[in-house]
């Protein structure tokens, strides 16, 4: 069911599953994605009460003011979360550029946090990954977009091209429905932001941060959910973050990159239900 709620004084949507449950999970989607994005994980958790936005400036969701960096990310989701939970901790999963929001928060206020989950987290900062160069090309593409009339922008972000190279980039299944089906939702849910200015200032929250720089600040228990192709963060920096983060749990993954979203909910949604309880 779709809902919203004023944060910050900006509306901000969410859609809330299964809500006669007693436990709730926040569940807060990647970059150029949509809550859209997480439903097929979500449709392996019924015994949860499920929350998931659209984070500001995304989706049907409100940009928020002045500006989109990781304190006001962070604030946000603090401001959220007492809107839409009642209960003194809640389960938080992130996924991509959520782990940063949420790993972030985590540390802000680990009193709000039961446990974390942080799926094919940005471990690294991107700028020092194996996909630098390709990291470099983006800021320029999403810099390029900020700077252009807003009409011409919109053109310029959304383009199929750019979208399906980002597919092809992080997608790993050779099932042609199943690559259709993510071809089809980017090209649905990715040109769904509030501004190209919007976009541009998440995108550098981005690249400017990640899981790591939060990772010996983390209390709540937490399990990292890896993809063992993932190109944005490799298995061996992803190894190296867990070993980072006191306590917390490794699931890797096989043969699956980036989008376990979409390519293995299954088992996205098996480890989370084995470490949630």
């Amino acid at each position: 069911m779709e809902q919203q709620v004023r944060v910050n004084g900006k509306n901000c949507h969410y859609w809330e599953l299964n809500p006669d449950k007693p436990k709730t999970l926040l569940l807060i989607h990647g970059f150029r994605g949509t809550h859209h994005g997480l439903l097929k994980i979500a449709e392996q958790l019924p015994e949860y009460r499920l929350i998931i936005p659209d984070l500001p400036g995304f989706g049907a969701s409100e940009a928020l003011p002045p500006r989109h960096t990781i304190a006001s990310y962070t604030e946000w989701l603090h401001q959220f979360r007492q809107s839409v939970d009642s209960s003194e901790q809640s389960y938080i999963v992130g996924h991509s550029f959520g782990t940063i929001v949420t790993s972030h928060y985590a540390a802000t206020y680990p009193a709000e946090v039961a446990k974390l989950v942080l799926i094919n987290p940005i471990g690294s900062p991107a700028l020092e990954s194996e996909q630098r160069a390709l990291t470099q090309l983006a800021i320029l593409y999403y810099w390029l977009g900020s700077k252009l009339p807003a009409r011409a922008a919109r053109a310029w972000i959304g383009m199929r091209p750019a979208t399906k190279a980002m597919s092809v980039i992080m997608r790993t299944s050779k099932d042609p429905g199943l690559r259709r089906y993510i071809d089809e939702q980017h090209y649905a849910h990715f040109s769904t932001f509030a501004s190209p200015a919007q976009l541009a200032e998440a995108f550098n929250v981005s690249v400017r941060h990640d899981v790591s720089q939060v990772a010996r600040q983390l209390q709540a228990p937490v399990l990292l959910i890896a993809g063992e192709k993932d190109p944005i963060t490799s298995l061996a920096k992803q190894q190296r973050l867990h070993a980072r983060v006191a306590g917390a749990t490794l699931v890797v993954i096989r043969g699956v990159g980036h989008l376990t979203h979409y390519e293995a909910p299954e088992q996205v949604a098996k480890a989370i239900k084995t470490f949630i309880g």
